[in-house]
């Protein structure tokens, strides 16, 4: 399938998305009472083997909003492929019918400038609601939390229990049934088509998210996805949440539920008040689940609080609560039997200890359970936000207080320059800024600031503001703390990367000032507009790029194909059996192969694990056909993980000086270091680039390559180095002097053609756009008279 849109994996990916018949059982849904969900699906939610998919998801939800006067459900805007994004407002009837004012509140409270005086504090606390953001379903593989959304409505719409009216007066649950609902789709889907087959809930070979797969949730501050902007824009900046309630699934084999206080290290622009009330509200919790008898439940475990990238309420007064239940084969059961159960960070799954107090002893474990849980972790958060009303509110509000008095370690202002060589860098730093509610003025006239002059249209960000931390910690270099069981120890893994610093990875400069900026702004409420341009690219039937992508789902590919989408990069997707037919010069002047480990794209899925026509990977036939390609004169780019696998079997005359080391002496966990594009590079590659240097992203994937071949041999061509004085530039790196002066970019003639090989992922998440030019030239090297 060619054009500008991505093509889907496949036809059977298409059957997979398309809505199926309402169920018989759906029609007669009571609206004298109100429904429960089973009245409706036919089936109670839990049931083994049984899956609502979104479209009667969301038809039980608008039979309940209909059935009863504390619910209100609102489509906030298409998903990506195009189904409704829906909001379930929940509380008191009375509070719905003074929702606007309840919401004035609310705005009040997150913006204390707003605030005139003592008094009025005093009464906007008293009259406050704690406001709840329960959301769910996000990665669609976990696939109780796109049921339970159904249990936790309907028991608040019906129940008169005391702590459910209590819940209902003193606070405004917000539920977002799926923050993925094109996923539901898809994994409910395919799932009923393995019910009864060897590979009976095994994971579907696409990714959940049309583009980017379980990256979805690392989409918190770069805002790049539709279901993001349609959560941060309508939702969290209308409502100032308190408490974010995040529903996740997790692993078999370990607790059979997580609840923070997180590990250590917490991202230092988050307000101590914040880490607190998260401590308090998950040790609360998980008592409340011990009262009810539900065993392995643990806390402090896995999971940290340094990056922002899934955790947007940190920098917005709110905290974010993430639970996580251990998952099943989707939706049909399993036995784990104890010796099964496996150690984890900071706990082990068979022994009791202070953050894990009751072990489960292993046994059934059914989609019954996993909601049952779920439903059970989400009453007790909404039970301490309304025993606990003031309390939240009089946090919201002194995080916001500080706030705008600007804390020490901040400076009075950031300063970014209008006339920057990146428009787009620039224009994507202002556009990540106003997204998130930050205030970004726009200059008059030139001025001076922090020892510089800069030009009229220059941006300030003052950071007496009420989301002065989400724009530090987007703004700042950071320094990920050097964390060791011991001092001979590796490095405490993070959970995710270890840097983000925005203008870095655009392309931008920006400037701390320590002194307020005197010069005239004009707010700003949008980013300019900059069109995505890859010249040569975009519209351009001059290359003809075939774009792999792998049965086992790779995110590197969704976001590559997002990138080919935005800058409208026509591409074909070629699957393993596409390459394996072979005569690929003839349709292809470029292949691009995107970070894939060596395993997948040799061998993919086992026999036995989906069906047929999903198993297999690229293989020793595959990889004669890329060799014939490049060889007839074709341009082979591959990307990070997928190299080892092109070197080994293209037989390039190149080895990767960081395959063989372990940790204690090179380690990256997703960190922003120095790219040299000085020498040779300025007439290669490095001619699509504003500057002599510029940045790599690394992952814990990257290469740095050195040439092997004697004399015969090809050159090899070096495009670019990892630099030097310092390497990193933000984030944590282990072995600096292990990549420093290696080549990170290098080209590789073989027959007429040649293999491009990047050590690191210039299109990194979508947000490196400091490093696209040097993906696009890659690209453009397959067009005629590329060079």
């Amino acid at each position: 399938m060619r054009g500008f849109a991505a093509p889907l994996a496949a036809v059977g990916l298409l059957a997979l998305l398309a809505p199926l018949p309402v169920r018989a059982t759906q029609l007669g849904a009571p609206t004298d009472t109100v429904p429960p969900p089973a009245s409706y699906l036919g089936f109670p939610v839990g049931a083994d083997r049984q899956l609502a998919d979104w479209g009667e998801v969301t038809g039980y939800l608008s039979a309940l909003a209909r059935a009863s006067d504390r619910v209100r459900m609102d489509t906030l805007g298409p998903t990506t492929l195009g189904r409704p994004y829906v909001l379930l407002t929940i509380s008191a009837p009375e509070n719905l019918r003074r929702l606007d004012r309840l919401r004035e509140v609310q705005a009040m409270l997150a913006d204390p400038r707003r605030i005139t005086g003592p008094a009025e504090r005093d009464s906007l606390l008293a009259e406050g609601r704690v406001v709840v953001l329960i959301t769910a379903a996000i990665h669609s593989t976990e696939v109780g939390a796109s049921q339970v959304p159904m249990r936790i409505a309907y028991r608040l719409a019906s129940s008169n229990d005391p702590e459910v009216r209590a819940i209902l007066d003193q606070c405004i649950v917000l539920l977002v049934p799926s923050l993925n609902p094109d996923g539901v789709d898809l994994v409910t889907h395919w799932y009923r088509t393995t019910v009864g087959k060897p590979w009976e809930g095994a994971n579907p070979p696409f990714l959940y998210h049309h583009y980017v797969g379980h990256d979805d949730n690392r989409d918190w501050y770069a805002f790049t996805q539709q279901e993001t902007r349609l959560a941060v824009e309508k939702i969290h900046n209308v409502w100032h949440p308190q408490i974010v309630h995040d529903i996740h699934q997790q692993g078999k084999y370990g607790s059979r539920f997580f609840l923070p206080p997180w590990i250590d290290p917490v991202e230092p622009n988050v307000d101590p008040a914040l880490i607190a009330g998260i401590n308090d509200l998950g040790t609360s919790m998980a008592w409340a689940l011990e009262r009810q008898g539900k065993k392995g439940v643990v806390v402090n475990a896995t999971y940290d609080a340094w990056t922002p990238a899934r955790a947007y309420q940190h920098y917005h007064g709110g905290v974010r609560i993430l639970s996580e239940t251990a998952g099943a084969d989707l939706a049909s059961p399993i036995d784990v039997s104890s010796d099964q159960l496996e150690p984890g960070r900071n706990f082990d799954a068979r022994v009791s200890s202070w953050n894990f107090p009751d072990p489960w002893p292993g046994g059934a474990w059914h989609l019954s359970d996993i909601v049952d849980y779920m439903e059970a972790g989400a009453f007790a958060l909404l039970d301490h936000a309304a025993v606990h009303r003031r309390a939240w509110l009089e946090s919201f509000l002194g995080i916001g207080e500080r706030a705008v008095a600007k804390w020490n370690r901040w400076p009075a202002a950031w300063v970014v320059p209008a006339d920057q060589p990146r428009e787009d860098g620039l224009a994507e730093l202002v556009r990540i800024l106003v997204t998130a509610d930050v205030e970004v003025g726009r200059s008059t006239s030139s001025f001076t600031a922090a020892g510089r002059t800069f030009p009229a249209g220059s941006y300030v960000i003052d950071m007496h503001q009420p989301y002065a931390s989400f724009a530090e910690a987007m703004l700042e270099r950071q320094r990920y703390p050097d964390l060791r069981p011991c001092e001979s120890c590796p490095l405490r893994r993070p959970y995710d990367v270890t840097a983000w610093t925005l203008p870095l990875l655009l392309g931008v400069d920006a400037y701390r000032s320590p002194k307020s900026v005197a010069v005239a702004t004009e707010p700003v409420s949008t980013a300019p507009e900059v069109p995505k341009e890859a010249p040569g690219l975009s519209g351009s039937a001059a290359v003809n790029v075939g774009l792999y992508q792998p049965w086992v789902p790779s995110m590197d590919e969704g976001w590559t194909r997002w990138i080919f989408d935005q800058y409208r990069i026509p591409y074909d997707t070629l699957h393993n059996a596409d390459v394996r037919q072979g005569d690929l010069s003839r349709r292809f002047t470029t292949i691009l192969l995107p970070s894939i480990s060596p395993g997948v794209l040799e061998h993919g899925f086992t026999p036995g694990s989906e069906p047929v026509r999903y198993v297999g990977g690229l293989g020793a036939e595959g990889a004669a056909e890329l060799r014939a390609f490049v060889v007839e004169g074709g341009t082979l780019v591959a990307l990070e993980r997928s190299t080892p696998w092109v070197i080994d079997r293209l037989a390039l005359p190149v080895k990767d000086v960081l395959a063989d080391l372990d940790r204690t002496e090179y380690y990256a966990p997703g960190s922003i270091v120095r790219l040299d594009l000085t020498g040779a590079a300025r007439a290669g590659l490095g001619r699509a680039m504003p500057g002599r240097e510029t940045i790599a992203w690394l992952g814990t994937g990257a290469a740095a390559f050195e040439p092997t071949g004697g004399a015969g041999s090809p050159p090899v061509r070096v495009e670019a180095r990892y630099g030097a004085d310092p390497t990193l530039l933000s984030g944590w790196l282990q072995g600096a002097d292990r990549v420093a002066g290696k080549a990170a970019l290098v080209e590789v003639p073989l027959g007429r053609g040649r293999v491009i090989l990047f050590g690191f992922r210039p299109q990194y998440r979508g947000e490196s756009i400091a490093t696209y030019p040097l993906l696009f030239e890659a690209l453009r090297r397959g067009a005629p008279g590329g060079s």
